[in-house]
């Protein structure tokens, strides 16, 4: 069996996309003057857990040249100050992965203050210039709901992917889930603008390989591509346990989608 979602498939990915004219930026790049329209591929790292699997990712794209973002949660086994200088010492931006709706319960006024700690203590650590929200599958609200009454720019944020990034110019692409395709099993790594009239080139991007043959075509000037670096890695015990765990939270996930899309509204 062809193992996906293994750092040899991710290699091959970032062959692929030096061979190709795209230029592979991290987020914040694309928001510099004059980059916007670029032909471009934005890299995006969720860091999420298993921070040695992000440090791992991040040296080999710099084996490539390639600079990408990498977005720490600040939760104790994330906010690894050591870890935040390795790969920021290899060329790669360090985001805010922030999840302060979840912590506040939802408390809009709560979740500023959070927000606004734990990006200073982020700031000791590396300069931030962009944030994302992390997905919360079983809470009722989404972490993206705090700038409804606020202004992320208040903050010295340049940029946040789910709300800067123009997705009817940009083809999003994910490996939520471990897969590229099931959006059935999204719960909060959705965007807000449904009118993309890019995705996913009639549906058929599936596997890493997929991807890889998009790339290679060329034909959509800009993509942002999402790796969850927790997902990636070549150890079969480490790849076995990732696919399990998973697999099952994908179950679970799919019931949400599937309840909350049955819900009448009121």
């Amino acid at each position: 069996m062809i193992r996906d979602f293994t750092l040899s498939k991710y290699r091959e990915l970032l062959e692929t996309i030096v061979d190709t004219e795209y230029e592979p930026i991290a987020v914040i790049d694309h928001f510099n003057s004059g980059r916007v329209d670029n032909k471009c591929i934005i890299l995006r790292h969720d860091v999420d857990r298993v921070v040695q699997r992000s440090l791992d990712m991040a040296r080999l794209e710099n084996e490539y040249g390639i600079r990408s973002t990498y977005y720490f949660r600040h939760t104790p086994d994330v906010f690894k100050p050591e870890f935040m200088h390795k790969i920021a010492d290899l060329g790669h931006e360090v985001g805010f992965h922030y999840e302060v709706m979840d912590k506040a319960k939802g408390d809009t006024s709560a979740a500023i203050r959070i927000f606004e700690d734990e990006l200073r203590e982020l700031r000791e650590i590396e300069p931030i210039l962009t944030a994302c929200m992390h997905g919360n599958p079983l809470a009722s609200w989404s972490n993206r709901d705090l700038w409804e009454d606020h202004d992320i720019k208040d903050f010295g944020i340049v940029a946040e992917p789910y709300l800067s990034i123009d997705y009817s110019k940009v083809l999003y692409l994910t490996d939520t889930g471990r897969t590229w395709a099931d959006q059935k099993i999204r719960v909060k790594d959705v965007l807000d603008d449904v009118a993309n009239t890019l995705s996913y080139s009639g549906g058929s991007i599936a596997t890493t390989d997929d991807v890889i043959d998009l790339v290679r075509k060329e034909e959509i000037p800009q993509m942002c591509i999402l790796a969850h670096p927790n997902r990636w890695c070549d150890g079969s015990i480490g790849w076995t346990k990732e696919l399990l765990m998973q697999n099952l939270k994908n179950v679970g996930k799919a019931g949400i989608v599937w309840y909350r899309g049955r819900k009448p509204e009121v």
